[in-house]
């Protein structure tokens, strides 16, 4: 996994966590609890530290907050720039973020989760959701060049195409385990399957 980031200038940690540790055991009380209903007292009790070592590592709760969503979208910002500077048409740019994206889904499940279950109450929330509407338009665009190449059934609306085809990718973290029979690979081929299979236009008949 990539290297976690933060816009603040680094601290030296405290024995016992460090910024990224302290980070991830962060997230995963935040898809327990919900974050509205996760307090720096739950946190302090999880980790078996003292809230004032968390703030020594950070400001607020909701700059753990912006770290976790940021390290979601950051992955998912990152397989679009891959696929779409791939030469190419554009049905095999979108396959191919579609492929990057389960495996960012993968990698980083506890954080992509947590950016999927935050619904705009806050500053952080509500920016993470305009990240995750300009992805979305982005995808949307691949989807409309790709139907204007003519590698797309004419019969679907490109937005909902985008929408139905990340739908189905955002729906793994209801169930994925990473301990669990399917591996990364097999999810990463199985919704390629399924996605381009059923998008691309039937053959034509001869003659």
């Amino acid at each position: 996994m990539a290297t976690l980031d933060s816009s603040r200038p680094v601290r030296r940690g405290r024995p016992g966590y460090d910024k990224e540790s302290l980070l991830r055991v962060a997230v995963q009380v935040f898809n327990e609890r919900g974050y509205d209903g996760t307090s720096m007292d739950d946190l302090s009790k999880k980790l078996g530290i003292t809230k004032s070592a968390i703030y020594h590592h950070v400001a607020s709760k909701d700059e753990l907050l912006r770290m976790g969503v940021d390290h979601a979208l950051d992955g998912l910002f990152a397989a679009a720039a891959e696929a779409t500077a791939m030469p190419g048409r554009a049905i095999d740019k979108l396959e191919r973020l579609v492929q990057a994206s389960v495996e960012v889904l993968v990698e980083r499940l506890p954080f992509v989760t947590l950016l999927l279950r935050v619904r705009g109450n806050t500053e952080v929330e509500q920016r993470a959701l305009a990240r995750r509407r300009e992805f979305d338009r982005l995808v949307a665009r691949l989807v409309s060049e790709a139907e204007a190449d003519g590698d797309i059934r004419p019969d679907v609306d490109p937005g909902l195409v985008a929408r139905l085809l990340f739908g189905m990718v955002n729906s793994l973290v209801e169930w994925y385990r990473p301990d669990g029979r399917t591996g990364a690979p097999e999810l990463t081929e199985a919704v390629r399957k399924l996605a381009f299979d059923g998008l691309r236009p039937p053959p034509r008949a001869p003659g």
